[in-house]
């Protein structure tokens, strides 16, 4: 068996990969392949109206949030969210808690003014900061709810009169929350929601028309809205699969119950990294995340070392981003509280030994 712990693309349930490898040969007994329908059949029209109604559904949204699927991932949004929200003579407030935040406020500063609020560069981005002024008079204010490559996530809502704009690409689903505190969401699909290829998109109708540039047409939030994502061909494998995986989550008892399990795979493994010498936590205790545990180890040949232990045992994507080295073990919605048992086992099993 193996045990995939990549940061993404990254695991599915393997209910969906059935699933969704019978609809690639026969889908739905039509003779045609999910890669094959057009995407403006009644077919797949029934495909993105059930990916939609569940985004609703799973995360309690109000009737003023529409829910799209576009192209483009995480990356795209970076510059869609200003070039749609930040006027040129306006100021956008953001938080830099790590490599994709600092991308985001790069991509901002081309349409308007930017206020870093705060940063956690000093510390190599190991924790989150507190104490931190929003300005009042920001068009809004954009934060990374959970960082990947950094092993940190935000556990409460900031505070502020201003819009709320969040990167959720790798914790969407995984924690309860009240998600219409937010006037726009976004989320690359390939951690919790479905395959990569898709990137999903919740907006505020109310936040839209505040700009008084002209967008290209493809840009345009409100045109997607108008064209129920699709605008243009939409990603029509991407968002089969992500209607699959919020059908599997909506069956396991939806956000609730992931995160009581999310809850327990972190747990286990932060205990068994901190009862282990060899292994360093360089994150904040509070500001740990549940998705992606970044740890170290001293010894660099001893890090080479577990390193192939885990491949050796079937378990994939343990390494560190390469930007910070070391290790990182990311627990997704569909990775089983199994997976981390195995790799613990491991763990207390390498440190007997090279302890």
């Amino acid at each position: 068996m193996v045990h995939n712990f990549n940061a993404g693309p990254s695991i599915l349930p393997a209910e969906v990969f059935r699933q969704a490898s019978e609809a690639i040969v026969n889908y739905n007994n039509m003779g045609l392949s999910i890669l094959e329908i057009g995407h403006r059949t009644d077919a797949f029209q029934l495909v993105m109206d059930e990916a939609q109604a569940l985004v609703k559904e799973l995360m309690g949204l109000d009737s003023n949030k529409e829910v799209l699927f576009l192209h483009g991932g995480a990356s795209t949004q970076f510059f869609q969210v200003p070039m749609n929200l930040l006027d040129d003579n306006a100021k956008a407030a953001y938080l830099d808690c790590g490599v994709w935040g600092t991308k985001a406020i790069k991509e901002a500063k081309l349409y308007g003014s930017v206020d870093v609020v705060a940063s956690s560069k000093d510390r190599n981005y190991a924790y989150i900061p507190k104490g931190y002024a929003i300005p009042s008079d920001a068009a809004y204010f954009h934060y990374t709810t959970n960082n990947t490559v950094e092993g940190t996530q935000m556990h409460a809502i900031p505070e502020t009169s201003i819009p709320l704009v969040a990167d959720m690409s790798s914790d969407i689903l995984s924690t309860t929350m009240d998600f219409n505190r937010f006037s726009l969401i976004y989320a690359g699909a390939q951690k919790n929601i479905g395959a990569a290829g898709v990137n999903l998109v919740i907006v505020d109708n109310e936040i839209l028309n505040k700009v008084g540039r002209k967008l290209p047409t493809m840009m345009d939030y409100r045109e997607h809205i108008k064209n129920g994502s699709m605008l243009n061909t939409p990603p029509v494998f991407a968002v089969y699969v992500c209607m699959l995986t919020l059908r599997w989550l909506k069956a396991l008892g939806g956000v609730k119950a992931i995160q009581e399990i999310n809850e327990q795979k972190a747990k286990l493994l932060y205990d068994t990294v901190e009862a282990i010498p060899i292994f360093n936590l360089p994150v904040a205790v509070e500001d740990r995340s549940l998705m992606n545990a970044v740890f170290t180890m001293p010894d660099a040949e001893l890090e080479k070392s577990f390193l192939a232990t885990c491949k050796t045992n079937g378990m994939y994507g343990v390494k560190g981003h390469r930007s910070v080295g070391g290790f990182r073990v990311s627990m997704y919605n569909a990775l089983p509280l199994e997976s981390v048992v195995v790799l613990t086992d491991l763990m207390k099993d390498f440190a007997n030994k090279n302890g």
